[in-house]
């Protein structure tokens, strides 16, 4: 059986040589573009119909579409510090601006966490006459601590 890290081999593979954008397989999957790139690299598990999908678009075989649908072993990275250097400067941020937030949330929603289950992500460019920026937005629910 094709492992879902196997799958999203796979699947980059298919993209580049198709020449598909993740935007575009969110579209023929009927999902949101970070979710559907989270799922095709092996994050969340897809329904039969969505692994259909994608699997069709990519010109894949059955064996990648039984791999989308399976559970994920969720996270991903291959380092407890990541190496990329995309994926550490989030990691970077998170070091410096951490405690921050967290002080803020503590402050303006009380004693709770944001939760990464009821979760939404958007990733985005901004134009800017200094140089194009970079918008990520994390938006998860606020889930209080309950005693």
């Amino acid at each position: 059986m094709m492992t879902k890290k196997e799958a999203a081999a796979e699947i980059r593979a298919a993209k580049v040589r198709l020449g598909l954008t993740w935007a575009g397989l969110a579209e023929a999957v009927g999902r949101p573009v970070s979710w559907t790139t989270a799922a095709l690299l092996g994050q969340h598990p897809m329904s039969k119909d969505e692994a259909e999908a994608a699997a069709e678009v990519l010109e894949l075989g059955p064996e990648v579409v039984v791999a989308l649908q399976l559970q994920p072993m969720r996270g991903a990275l291959e380092t407890v510090v990541p190496t990329d250097p995309t994926i550490y400067r989030f990691y970077e941020v998170l070091q410096v601006y951490g405690p921050t937030i967290k002080e803020l949330i503590h402050e303006q929603f009380g004693d709770g966490i944001m939760s990464a289950i009821n979760f939404r992500l958007d990733v985005r460019r901004e134009a800017d006459p200094a140089g194009d920026r970079v918008v990520v937005t994390l938006d998860g629910k606020f889930l209080p601590y309950q005693w």
